[in-house]
């Protein structure tokens, strides 16, 4: 067994498109994972690629501190604990969740894991994904924030990713009439024929205004993952007292924030380069139609989180609530992988393998 192990630590700061020298692999000796008192020390076996890591990378005020450059990069994942520290609530062989980071393994205080047993027709890596923060997100942000009625119509953005195409079950569950919005003929496809939305449009399609206007008439929720231009054109489709949850925007993740730019005066020509964040145009119609347009941050609903899950836990048992993964091989591949989410090339909830599931034979360091 190798003395060393690996981690990837961020490099530098990407100014739009994370690049290739973005981050950095580094050899580490064993001998520094020592656990102090209650903590532990995590081999990996997960990694959850989501497209708010973009956001991390940014020296900018937001509901995380930002990455620091020689940090090891920052993610939520899957481990079993391999060696514990006086007074830790955990023992050896238990499985965990947690924010271990780019890492073959992780030295962790107990108050920052969570011991994780799979129920009956769930498996572990659900809890990166319906179980986990992604199945959080779309139950409050859905139920909390958007106070979904059957009856009504709910569009969704990015219906094919992860969060979206969770939003899009429980809308139907639900009774709402649901629209989703994806980026590909086989996305649009495999949400309409096994999710059971009741259209899903190509946003890619040179008709797609049209398309979204004679598809929706008007709604009274939108959840939205991608901000933009489809965040706009929603605001023009607006029912009275309708919600808009304010979930991500990945449309906008590469470009630069305003602050970047020289402050405007009044007559001056805003940028127009490729970098600027897209500015919404059809607010005033949350004026016109009573309407409410509200982000959230899903730490917030922590507390909550046992009665989610195990509303989606009875999901995923009989079948009723439907996942798809795309597993990539390897920590050193996380780099690579990780600007899928930004162009749409991944097909599933993206996660890295980092090493192999729990065994009695390799719960040891």
């Amino acid at each position: 067994m190798s003395d060393t192990y690996t981690h990837i630590v961020l490099r530098e700061r990407p100014v739009a498109d994370i690049l290739p020298d973005t981050f950095e692999t580094k050899t580490v000796s064993k001998d520094d994972l020592v656990p102090g008192p209650q903590q532990v020390v995590v081999r990996v076996i997960y990694v959850s690629l989501d497209p708010a890591m973009r956001g991390w990378l940014r020296d900018a005020r937001s509901y995380l501190p930002p990455m620091q450059i020689g940090e090891v990069m920052r993610a939520t994942g899957l481990g079993v604990v391999v060696q514990v520290g006086t007074g830790s609530q955990f023992e050896e062989g238990d499985l965990v969740s947690g924010h271990v980071g780019w890492t073959e393994y992780a030295i962790m205080d107990d108050t920052k894991l969570r011991k994780i047993t799979p129920p009956p027709g769930c498996t572990s890596i659900d809890f990166l994904n319906t179980l986990g923060l992604i199945g959080m997100t779309a139950y409050f942000g859905l139920h909390d924030i958007g106070k979904l009625k059957s009856g009504e119509t709910l569009v969704v953005s990015a219906a094919a990713g992860a969060v979206g195409s969770l939003v899009c079950q429980l809308g139907k569950r639900a009774g709402a009439r649901v629209i989703g919005i994806a980026g590909s003929p086989e996305k649009c496809a495999w949400v309409e024929t096994e999710l059971g939305v009741d259209k899903v449009l190509n946003y890619k399609s040179p008709t797609f205004n049209q398309d979204f206007k004679d598809a929706v008439g008007y709604l009274d929720v939108y959840f939205d993952n991608v901000g933009g231009e489809i965040l706009d054109l929603a605001l023009t489709r607006l029912n009275k007292h309708a919600r808009i949850v304010l979930c991500g925007a990945i449309s906008t993740y590469s470009q630069s924030f305003v602050d970047n730019y020289p402050l405007l005066t009044f007559g001056s020509d805003v940028p127009s380069d490729s970098a600027t964040p897209y500015g919404l145009r059809n607010c005033v119609s949350l004026i016109a139609q009573s309407a409410k347009m509200e982000g959230f941050i899903v730490f917030n609903y922590a507390s909550e989180y046992p009665r989610a899950i195990k509303e989606l836990a009875m999901g995923l048992a009989d079948g009723s609530i439907k996942r798809k993964f795309h597993i990539v091989e390897g920590l050193e591949n996380a780099p690579k992988a990780l600007p899928m989410l930004y162009s749409g090339t991944n097909n599933g909830k993206l996660i890295v393998k980092v090493s192999d599931e729990v065994d009695s034979a390799t719960s040891k360091l």
